[in-house]
């Protein structure tokens, strides 16, 4: 599959020059978590909002939580993608309490140190507090969810997205541990050697708890929508909404996830086979092109 990059302008079409004559080198990749957030499409109208639902299985398919950017970021503006972002330093801390598989079980899912499997994992689940306040912690031993609402949790949450405070601390402050039995992962995207920012991004999969309400992080998206991944995909097609290829993708695993079997929890209990996609990008024609390869199934 080839995409021309024209929403790029010349900038990156000249980085790519760069490239081949040796002038620059490629930019060293960041460590990053991804996470759909899934609900049964039967909990809500399939469009946007923020309310709660029910992480348990459904019929008639399932949402996905979105994100809009805002046009003020620097990477990718108005797109709309999941919660997700770098893993931090304070990431690797090892105090953070854990519940679910060894993280070395991670690791090999993901081709990662089960060191750096854990970081993913608090990365995750901080990333998705901060930008939806979806928060997958809960007490000791597989105890009840936490239910992150109030003006206490806000406050939490606004100093969580400082740096304030880090993951480990606010969990051992209220008692509570992470939920990684309650994330899946599913992909693997690393960004291309041509662009400027780079990412190796880990995806995973989990059920909206509970109980639990989405409220977007204003410094970041401008909108909360629950959409049903084929719609998603139709939207993008009909360049009604943006998503990036690591996104569409995913939407379509979800779209044919979904005909093959119900709802959110036939979705979680797939163990995909994760092999690491590397888009490449090309200079052809003083222009930059996206090559991904065939057997992704890239939908748009």
């Amino acid at each position: 599959m080839r995409i021309q990059l024209d929403w790029f302008g010349d900038k990156l079409a000249r980085r790519l020059a760069d490239l081949e004559a040796g002038r620059v080198a490629p930019v060293a990749t960041r460590d990053a978590a991804t996470v759909m957030v899934l609900r049964p499409a039967s909990s809500g109208s399939g469009g946007s909002g923020g309310s709660g639902g029910s992480g348990g299985s459904g019929g008639s398919g399932v949402e996905v939580l979105m994100l809009r950017r805002t046009a003020a970021m620097k990477f990718a503006p108005g797109a709309y993608v999941f919660p997700g972002g770098s893993v931090d330093p304070a990431d690797f801390g090892a105090e953070v309490g854990w519940h679910g598989p060894d993280p070395a079980e991670f690791g090999a899912r993901f081709g990662a140190s089960a060191e750096m499997a854990r970081a993913l994992v608090c990365a995750a689940v901080r990333e998705t507090f901060e930008e939806s306040g979806i928060l997958l912690a809960g007490s000791p031993g597989g105890g009840p969810l936490a239910r992150p609402s109030g003006p206490s949790w806000d406050a939490d949450r606004a100093a969580l997205a400082s740096g304030a405070v880090t993951m480990a601390e606010l969990l051992t402050r209220r008692g509570l541990e992470l939920r990684a039995d309650l994330l899946v992962p599913w992909a693997r995207w690393i960004t291309p050697e041509g662009e400027a920012r780079r990412f190796d991004a880990r995806f995973f999969a989990a059920a909206l708890p509970a109980d639990q309400v989405v409220t977007g992080n204003e410094a970041e998206s401008d909108h909360v929508a629950w959409l049903r991944p084929a719609d998603a995909i139709e939207s993008a097609r009909a360049g009604e909404i943006s998503l990036l290829p690591p996104t569409a993708t995913t939407l379509h695993d979800f779209a044919v996830a979904v005909g093959e079997r119900d709802g959110v929890a036939g979705i979680l209990t797939r163990r995909p086979v994760i092999e690491p996609v590397q888009p490449r990008l090309v200079l052809e024609d003083g222009g930059a092109w996206l090559l991904i390869p065939d057997e992704i199934g890239y939908p748009l």
